[in-house]
């Protein structure tokens, strides 16, 4: 009877969870666009924190507040400047490569037509309806230009408003939580910051990389491009082939043979095979132990939830959830679950006993 009260039990408790996870995932949804620009600040605010600390010693809180915000702000000036001058760059020569479009089109539908017997109205029917897709997507682009002005606007002001009430935010925290000893505080913060940290050096090495790949290929704005798919390494498992899209598209244009995509494809497929298995396990260390079944989950459901942002913030929320649930001891269970240090260590142990088995044993002449 106990046993049958206990199952009945977790399973009100697991009833209760599932309930409360839909309407706050519903709230979410509605309350995106409020919500979106406090998320990204919060980030910024716990990555700059220690920076304004050290320059409040000198000028005061509000001062030191408003030299990090400006040098955080040049910085990002600095990054505009260089995208908009690639793209200046790229827009030059849209008329050349306008023309090497359309003769690339032309020679695909003379292949179609003669190779799989697909007529030009039908193939021009498919390019119309490809096109109004297209169109579709510029029009929702466009339209949220003025949500991207309100996000760029609002985002410095919540890191500067994190950034100054970040005593009383902590002493919101302590009570909320008297008899904890706010361990969970140090290691978010730190999860946080080596992730930031650790991801703009990864997003550095890899547009090195491309760039390179790229540059020894003979692509044209090799540069932007690489830089561009080493930026879209913050979406995991879409941003690399997004990145790879677009340079192989121009190859295909600006090349005389299909193998400089092939040739970008494969650039890329190597830089996020170093990437995945070198330089992110070597930068970024341990700090964000998620495996890939929580990982893809995660990714899942933030885009579903705020689309690309979500995306981007999937990986630090994941890793942040993990943290706190393993405070608890109704809910460490799946802490556990999403972890991948298990998995690591039984891979290194098992190649640790495989190089042994291969070892032939020394003999003693």
């Amino acid at each position: 009877m106990s046993d049958m009260f206990s199952s009945r039990s977790r399973l009100d408790t697991a009833f209760k969870i599932l309930v409360i996870m839909a309407i706050v995932i519903y709230a979410l949804v509605l309350v995106r666009d409020i919500v979106l620009p406090i998320v990204f600040a919060a980030i910024f605010a716990v990555v700059l924190t220690p920076i304004a600390k050290r320059v409040e010693k000198k000028t005061g809180r509000i001062f030191s507040i408003v030299i990090v915000l400006i040098g955080a702000l040049g910085f990002m000036s600095l990054l505009t400047w260089f995208v908009i001058a690639q793209l200046s760059s790229l827009v030059a020569s849209l008329p050349n490569l306008e023309s090497r479009y359309a003769e690339f089109i032309n020679s695909i539908t003379s292949s179609l037509s003669q190779q799989f017997g697909i007529s030009i109205e039908e193939q021009g029917k498919l390019l119309k309806d490809g096109l109004a897709s297209l169109s579709s997507v510029a029009t929702d682009i466009v339209s949220s230009t003025g949500y991207l002005a309100y996000f760029f606007v609002q985002v410095p002001i919540y890191i500067f408003l994190f950034l100054l009430y970040r005593e009383k935010l902590r002493q919101f925290f302590e009570s909320m939580s008297p008899d904890s000893e706010m361990q969970w505080k140090t290691e978010v913060e730190g999860v946080i910051r080596g992730y930031i940290s650790g991801l703009s050096i990864v997003v550095f090495i890899a547009g090195v990389l491309n760039s390179i790949g790229l540059l020894l290929l003979g692509i044209e704005h090799a540069i932007f491009f690489g830089f561009l798919s080493g930026a879209l390494t913050v979406i995991p498992y879409v941003g690399i082939t997004i990145g790879a899209a677009l340079p192989a598209m121009l190859a295909l244009i600006t090349k005389d043979s299909a193998w400089y995509a092939v040739g970008v494809v494969g650039v890329h497929a190597f830089v996020q095979f170093l990437e995945g298995n070198f330089i992110t396990p070597k930068v970024t260390g341990s700090r964000i132990s998620i495996n890939a079944m929580a990982a893809i989950l995660a990714l899942l459901i933030g885009g579903k939830i705020w689309g690309i942002p979500g995306m981007i913030l999937a990986v630090p929320t994941i890793g942040i959830a993990k943290i706190l649930l393993s405070y608890s001891t109704s809910l460490k269970p799946l802490a556990s679950l999403m972890d991948d240090s298990d998995v690591a260590e039984s891979v290194s142990e098992n190649s640790i006993e495989t190089s042994k088995d291969e070892v032939p044993p020394s003999s003693n002449s």
